[in-house]
């Protein structure tokens, strides 16, 4: 994933883990500056109504327009090469512009399918006749899935660094473990030792890329979480077998989530697993969520053409500003979907196998902080641990704060592959989550926090939904540069911010402002029932 285009690898690190280092910041913030902010604060039903009714009527409108666009554009001779031929019985065609997405859904489905499906069943086979053996099962089969995919000399490649790993680990250096992993990691991200070492891939097909980087990147990760680990708790003795069996995983092998060594071992070392109540109907609940989700976007994609309209910069300037500034959220959305349907898939195959693998991504449109921003739970823990809360302490102080988020996003740079348009994302997204902890202390600041004070629960709500929906639109747009190009976000950014001031500005920050108030009446509600919860969980 050495490069950031449309068509690169580059994007699906981008999509799946990028967001990692900017969501690093969110075990900073405690339950009392949760609180403070006024979570359990309630506003009038009537308010939340018309909030409610002025985003939904919103949302409509723009998808009206993207709908339109998307009719006028079909035949377009620059849509030719990502708008094909769909459901031609009604004369729908479809934007294929995501090349992954088409190859896991089309050509490459029946093989996903096919090795996930055996895995379950030859995890199922091994939990009943030998319990005790089920960890060398799965490392066993994913070994032998990596063969039959990549050829025996990728595997080999990867055995080098996981021993070198390993090795390094024996002597409790955790720099040196950190130093060793970032430098294998760069050995994959740049020339030429990128070249050398993706010529021991057998063969070459559609995905031969993709694999190649997804699973040497998360080897590399994964070993270092293990070289760490041993670092920490040198009485335990974690052996080399320990490391194949967490690393050759299959679900998680090639996309991820990154789990770090010390769960993965304590939770797949279980002789004798046992599920908790109601376990199965929600794995059951997942995997037909992701199906739902994948006959969505298909559907969706028949159309709404999001993913083509944004490549002609022609077209795209004559759409209306409500149609532009839904095609840039619904961009963002799609990139959610795209990574929850991914992380959904393996997560259902991972709690079959007894695991309790990080959670998906949370919904886009409920966040408003950059603190919170994420694709991948997993990078955004492996982040936390072994960088973001050893550098930043307790997070409460600028310059180690600063010092943190700049490490943690220069080995998120690393980790997408070092070019330009990654240089830029990465600055735009470590200048948002520092100037949020910036503007904070402004606010904890003895006058504005009097003025503050003097506003009623409600009222200063209603102010921090102000900023908030500011700075959502600061998150589509500091992100919209990884998943589009930098031309398309000046389109956007000059057309509601500039050419549209103040008519399109306001509009679309009113509606954003209504979408934000929405979100913290659902946090509202979710930090009531939570307290109801451990109140009956309290002893008489």
């Amino acid at each position: 994933m050495s490069g950031v285009s449309t068509t690169s690898v580059g994007d699906h690190e981008l999509d799946q883990a990028g967001q990692g280092g900017s969501s690093a910041l969110t075990q900073s913030v405690s339950l009392s500056s949760i609180q403070a902010m006024g979570i359990k604060t309630a506003l009038p039903a009537a308010e939340v109504g018309l909030y409610s009714l002025v985003l939904s009527g919103a949302l409509a409108y723009a998808g009206r327009g993207l709908l339109e666009a998307s009719q006028d554009g079909a035949h377009r001779k620059a849509f030719r090469e990502s708008v094909r031929p769909g459901w031609e019985y009604i004369g729908r065609k479809m934007d294929v512009a995501d090349f992954e997405w088409v190859m896991w859904f089309t050509s490459f489905r029946n093989v996903i399918v096919f090795a996930l499906s055996g895995h379950v069943l030859f995890a199922k086979l091994c939990t009943m006749v030998a319990p005790q053996l089920r960890s060398w099962m799965y490392a066993v089969y994913g070994a032998l899935a990596v063969v039959g995919t990549m050829g025996p000399w990728y595997l080999l490649l990867l055995l080098g660094h996981c021993v070198g790993l390993y090795m390094v680990s024996l002597l409790g250096q955790p720099w040196l473990c950190l130093g060793l992993g970032l430098a294998s990691l760069a050995s994959f991200k740049l020339d030429p030792l990128i070249s050398w070492q993706s010529g021991f891939v057998t063969g070459t097909f559609d995905l031969q890329e993709v694999l190649f980087h997804g699973g040497s990147g998360f080897t590399v990760l994964r070993c270092t979480s293990f070289a760490l680990e041993s670092c920490a708790h040198p009485d335990r003795r974690y052996s080399l077998a320990d490391l194949l069996k967490y690393n050759f995983y299959l679900p998680f092998f090639f996309f991820g989530p990154i789990m770090t060594f010390d769960r993965f071992h304590a939770q797949v070392s279980q002789v004798e697993p046992v599920r908790r109540e109601g376990e199965l109907w929600r794995i059951r609940a997942q995997a037909g969520l992701s199906v739902v989700a994948i006959v969505a976007v298909d559907i969706f994609f028949h159309f709404f053409y999001i993913l083509t309209i944004p490549s002609d910069l022609k077209f795209a300037n004559r759409l209306p500003d409500s149609a532009l500034a839904g095609l840039a959220y619904s961009n963002l959305v799609y990139d959610w979907v795209k990574a929850a349907v991914l992380f959904g898939v393996v997560n259902t195959v991972a709690r079959l196998d007894h695991l309790d693998p990080p959670q998906p991504p949370k919904c886009i449109t409920a966040l408003y902080v950059f603190a919170e921003t994420h694709f991948d739970r997993g990078i955004n823990d492996w982040l936390c641990k072994y960088v973001y809360d050893h550098i930043g302490g307790e997070h409460s102080s600028v310059i180690p704060e600063l010092g943190a988020t700049v490490a943690t996003f220069a080995i998120t740079t690393l980790w997408l592959g070092p070019c330009d348009i990654v240089y830029l994302w990465s600055c735009l997204n470590c200048f948002g989550l520092n100037f949020e902890l910036w503007v904070q202390k402004l606010a904890e600041w003895g006058p504005l926090a009097h003025i503050e004070a003097s506003l009623s629960e409600q009222m200063s709500r209603r102010v921090r939904a102000i900023f908030g929906a500011m700075n959502f639109w600061a998150i589509i747009m500091y992100n919209l540069v990884s998943l589009n190009s930098r031309e398309f976000t000046e389109l956007v950014a000059q057309r509601l911010l500039l050419r549209g001031f103040p008519q399109t500005t306001l509009a679309v920050l009113f509606v954003t402002y209504c979408g934000v108030q929405l979100v913290k009446e659902r946090e509202r509600t979710l930090a009531l029932e939570e307290e109801q919860k451990q109140d009956k969980e309290k002893p008489e």
